[in-house]
């Protein structure tokens, strides 16, 4: 296979040999809420790698196929079956994808993404970017919001792979899926604070979160399977009570939630926040903790959460 995809952007000059390595963000992962650009990349690239949990979603729409054979692992040195750390593949590794054809015979390597393999992942997408293949690395969300990205260029860097032409696929991350569930709570001013503490710890996190309260930043809670008790009492500390708050489950997957039975969400208060323990199911679960501006406003349908920006009114626009 060849690389088809197209030009990765602010790469001047790649040579013709090389393929590209596009870190692409699909947003909650069903194929509606993908830009164009995600789903041509995804689309057009010789190899994708991806989850099992987003292999399905993208398959749901064919922008991945099927995959019906097992591949044989990249070569990397002219035709020996090598990974790009030098062991010896047979086509029951980890690193040999499946290959799947789509309806005009064009075919893709699909390869397992792991959680605990992805700086192997990384070496293994630049072995095929030297051999010539486009990747399509699928982040769930933004590559840039607690995604792969980061990873990418770190392990540039480590492996000395200043020739490995990469871009960045942007996706609708889960503060803005969540936001779009709930109404306008992001209008005014807002951050995002992860509660993993995998590589920091919960000094660091709460520093943050009293620098975001006191600051009066509508926050998005990220990992609030992981001391989210802990998060919002700090945040009552210096915020009202009655802050309005949304905890949002899956948005964006519709039926697809993995946490209860629907993308869902939850109107409360900061103050009665810890009492919804049942609604905070994973890494599906986000928590929008709102200002003493944020209204919940409600028409003939639903309620929402609203935060004007600054004070203005109808008339301002």
């Amino acid at each position: 296979m060849t690389g088809n995809g197209p030009a990765p952007g602010g790469a001047d000059e790649q040579p013709d040999e090389m393929g590209t390595l596009y870190v692409v963000g699909i947003g909650p992962g069903l194929p509606h809420a993908m830009t164009q650009r995600a789903r041509d990349v995804t689309r057009h690239a010789d190899c994708v790698i991806a989850s099992n949990l987003y292999q399905e979603f993208l398959k749901q729409d064919g922008t991945i196929p099927p995959d019906s054979q097992t591949a044989d692992p990249v070569s990397t040195d002219g035709g020996a079956t090598v990974d790009s750390t030098g062991d010896t593949n047979t086509p029951d590794d980890w690193t040999a994808g499946k290959i799947g054809t789509y309806p005009d015979g064009e075919t893709v390597e699909i390869v397992r993404s792991s959680m605990g393999r992805q700086i192997e992942l990384a070496r293994e997408a630049f072995a095929r970017v030297r051999a010539g293949q486009d990747v399509a690395h699928i982040s769930g969300g933004d590559p840039n919001v607690y995604g792969k990205s980061d990873l990418v260029y770190l392990m540039a860097d480590e492996d000395n792979a200043a020739d490995i032409p990469i871009e960045i696929v942007p996706g609708v991350t889960a503060a803005l899926g969540g936001a779009a569930m709930v109404g306008a709570p992001l209008s005014n001013d807002f951050c995002t604070i992860s509660l993993s503490d995998k590589w920091r710890g919960w000094e660091e996190i709460a520093e943050k979160l009293r620098a975001a309260a006191i600051s009066g930043f509508t926050i998005v809670l990220y990992n609030c399977w992981r001391d989210y008790e802990r998060a919002i009492e700090l945040l009552r500390d210096h915020r009202t009570d009655t802050a309005p708050v949304a905890i949002v489950n899956d948005a964006g997957r519709g039926d697809a939630g993995r946490n209860l039975e629907d993308e869902t969400y939850t109107l409360t208060t900061l103050g009665e926040a810890t009492t919804h323990d049942e609604e905070v199911g994973g890494m599906g679960t986000s928590l929008i903790v709102g200002t003493h501006e944020t209204e919940v406003w409600e028409n003939d349908y639903d309620q929402f959460l609203v935060t004007p920006r600054g004070g203005r009114d109808v008339d301002d626009f």
